[in-house]
């Protein structure tokens, strides 16, 4: 199997463990932890358990100097704004207005890249957008930013973008490395903000020692893999792709969200899923079997 062919399969399991982002922020959350807090809980416990590998890799990370900590900071504030998206607006608004990452993807890689913008990419790109839309029942309706949470799922799309972009530019850095950096300025941003418009919810440990053991399972067998596989994988692919192809987090989340919550399942959802599907195999099947002239 090629590179490329790697690098798209990590990137389509990093969408479907994101997809479950959800699930250990719902535990946080119902053990009382507010939600801005609930980022630091989450970021802390993953930054904690990398610290020794840190300093294994300490030489590593000086060498990678200011510019891999620019590509941390970028991923960092991405998840973050996302996060707060999903705290300040309606959650289908966030995903979805987070999901404008493929445009902003296509638009960096076509001028910092010089990669064309492809009649197939506008394909994908519009298929896997009406996809969501159908997942989420919201028909034609274009999710027009409205509010400050809105904002904050656009920002997330396009820090996104730019982290995708450096990532395949500077593709002589480590992801352990990035990693690494993804969940320290993850946390440090999340401390920031918990302490900005939070700080008199600071959760008290008797909330927190409860949810330990379960947040280490989950982010070893799922976040930290996934984690790995969204900072390596977009190495090798061009942002554009990129972002359609982490779109997999929309499927794992809407079936996840159905099955543990009970949340309604049907065919328009089934629909929209089929959709994503198609939009992620338009390129890749292109390549396959190019049309003659």
């Amino acid at each position: 199997m090629s590179t490329t062919s790697r690098a798209k399969l990590a990137c389509l399991y990093a969408g479907a463990v994101w997809g479950l982002f959800w699930i250990p922020l719902r535990a946080l959350e119902d053990a009382g932890l507010h939600g801005l807090w609930v980022m630091v809980v989450y970021f802390l416990v993953p930054t904690f358990f990398l610290f020794p590998i840190g300093i294994w890799r300490w030489k590593h990370i000086v060498a990678g100097g200011f510019q891999l900590q620019i590509t941390a900071m970028l991923s960092g504030v991405a998840l973050l704004l996302y996060t707060m998206s999903i705290v300040y607006t309606d959650v289908v608004r966030a995903i979805l207005l987070f999901y404008l990452t493929p445009i902003w993807g296509t638009v960096l890689a076509r001028v910092f890249l010089g990669i064309a913008i492809t009649f197939q990419r506008i394909v994908a790109m519009s298929v896997a957008f009406i996809g969501a839309l159908t997942i989420f029942g919201l028909g034609v309706q274009f999710p027009v930013p409205q509010n400050l949470g809105d904002w904050m799922g656009v920002a997330a799309g396009i820090f996104w973008a730019l982290a995708s972009l450096r990532i395949n530019i500077y593709k002589d850095y480590s992801a352990i490395e990035m990693t690494l950096g993804f969940f320290f300025w993850s946390l440090i941003f999340s401390l920031m903000a918990a302490l900005v418009f939070a700080p008199s919810n600071i959760p008290s440990m008797s909330k927190i020692i409860p949810t330990i053991p379960f947040l280490l399972v989950f982010m070893a067998i799922l976040i930290l893999p996934g984690t790995y596989a969204s900072l390596w994988g977009p190495k090798f692919l061009s942002p554009g792709v990129v972002g359609l192809l982490f779109m997999t987090e929309i499927v794992v989340g809407s079936i996840s969200v159905a099955l543990l919550l009970g949340e309604p399942f049907g065919t328009r959802e089934l629909m929209g899923i089929i959709l994503i599907t198609i939009a992620s195999l338009i390129e890749p099947l292109t390549r396959l079997f190019p049309v003659r002239k």
